[in-house]
């Protein structure tokens, strides 16, 4: 019954509000620069070099029910200027309203998404027995108390509308709400186990099916519960864009123009440590996921690493696929697989790699690359390599080297830009440490000997400048 009233329901459609700024959405798994967790997990894990979540065919049962032209449905969304009879502005102002009716609204969405998401996927899963209370407290963590939270900020946004349904002065109402953004550590370092667990609870015939089932509906618009379940963390890296907005059509006499850099800095700040602290739960949830078949592959680079790199599928020259993962200090490859209580594991495939301690070769596309077997794995009987790099390490008396290849040239990029990241590094780090460790073991006389010898030759210099 519930789902039928799903169905039912209806969603009016209106003209689609065009960004203030055309983004990538925080696409990708990893960047030439440290890329960040917020990012890796918006995307869900949806590239080459992350879990890839393909679209299934629907059952037959479900298949016949859809209409011959289904597309998802539009937001009932409209621009200020629609909202007013008659304005006396200039350009410059109108955008800035338009900016700021767009925070306001996407508020607003944000509220009735997550109330929809406690409404038809949270409490009839639970009233249905489809999850247990535990399980879906995991996947939806504390996503409830974010709503009165974004409430608040929208009653703070619909005062500061005059009766000409013009906004004034901004920045104040953000500067002292942005702080509430504290509560999105949680929420956001709960994530990358949540997306785990539901991913494995989607192999369970009910869940999948009421899941299929929602996301047929109207009301989801054909988005799935982790697209719901990842708006939070959309809204949040947002903030900063929609402020350089407003802030490049506030004028210069304008009350805004001394809060807002200060408004922006702060938000940028809690994006910065939601960020941090978003990566460090990835890292720990990655790393309590290898399973080692021997002793001597749990090296400490992987246990004092406290961050991704990147992460995903890459094949080596046997054909195997394996789920690479980079981390701060370490390069492992792994077999994903299924461990003994459920849920995702990935198998240590060979001996982890030390970063300061790797050497990074690009295979040119087209190479042979290393005989016939190479080439068979890599291109399927064709004599052209493409997108392959190859990883050894050196200085360890079990070398080993690795041929591996991306799904397209973008990954492939990617790899090797963040590898290199990683390497220069991770030597830069090892020198630091030689250095600082050659310090503390040196004969403090010597450093005496060293600022007698110094000034000795400052003073000579002197001297003959005379």
């Amino acid at each position: 019954m519930i789902l039928e009233q799903m169905k039912d329901s209806e969603e009016p459609s209106n003209k689609r509000v065009k960004p203030v700024t055309k983004s990538n959405s925080l696409t990708g798994v990893i960047t030439p620069v440290k890329t960040p967790a917020l990012k890796r997990i918006g995307q869900s894990i949806s590239r080459s070099i992350s879990f890839r979540t393909e679209a299934r065919p629907l059952p037959p049962a479900l298949r016949s029910r859809q209409k011959a032209s289904s597309f998802p449905r539009r937001r009932n969304s409209q621009c200020w200027s629609d909202t007013v009879e008659s304005h006396d502005l200039t350009a410059k102002e109108i955008k800035r309203q338009e900016v700021i009716y767009e925070l306001t609204q996407g508020e607003r969405q944000l509220i009735d998404d997550l109330v929809l998401v406690k409404k038809v996927y949270y409490e009839p899963m639970l009233k249905l027995d489809i999850m247990t209370e535990s399980e879906l407290g995991q996947i939806f963590g504390t996503l409830d108390s974010l709503i009165p939270l974004h409430e608040d900020l929208l009653s703070r946004l619909e005062r500061l509308r005059g009766s000409e349904k013009t906004v004034g002065e901004v920045g104040p109402t953000l500067m002292n709400w942005f702080p509430c953004l504290e509560a999105y550590v949680t929420y956001c370092c709960n994530q990358v186990g949540a997306k785990s667990l539901l991913d494995h609870k989607k192999h369970e015939k009910k869940v999948e099916r009421f899941l299929r089932l929602c996301q047929e509906s109207s009301f989801s618009r054909k988005l799935d519960l982790w697209n719901f379940l990842d708006l939070p963390r959309s809204r949040l890296v947002k903030y900063p864009l929609l402020l350089k907005e407003i802030q490049k059509c506030t004028p210069p006499e304008h009350p805004d123009e001394d809060t807002l850099p200060d408004a922006l800095e702060l938000i940028q700040s809690i994006v910065a440590e939601v960020n941090r602290k978003t990566g460090e739960a990835e890292c720990q949830f990655y790393r309590r996921g290898l399973s080692y078949l021997e002793e001597g592959q749990r090296i400490n680079e992987i246990q004092l690493s406290r961050f991704l790199y990147c992460h995903g599928e890459l094949k080596n020259s046997k054909g195997q696929r394996l789920h690479v993962f980079l981390f701060e200090q370490a390069l492992v490859l792994t077999r994903p697989g299924e461990g003994k209580e459920g849920g995702h594991v990935f198998q240590v495939y060979k001996q982890p790699l030390p970063n300061d301690l790797l050497n990074l070769e690009d295979i040119p596309d087209g190479e042979a690359g290393g005989g016939g077997t190479f080439r068979g794995a890599f291109t399927g009987g064709n004599d052209k390599v493409r997108n392959c790099f190859r990883v050894s390490s050196r200085g360890r008396a079990k070398a080993s080297s690795h041929s591996l290849q991306a799904n397209d040239s973008f990954s492939k990029q990617q790899w090797i830009s963040c590898l290199r990241q990683a390497i220069v590094q991770s030597r830069d780090r090892s020198a630091q440490t030689s250095q600082s460790q050659l310090c503390s073991h040196t004969d403090p006389a010597l450093y005496h000997i060293a600022d007698i010898s110094l000034n000795s030759d400052t003073e000579m210099t002197e001297h003959a400048s005379r």
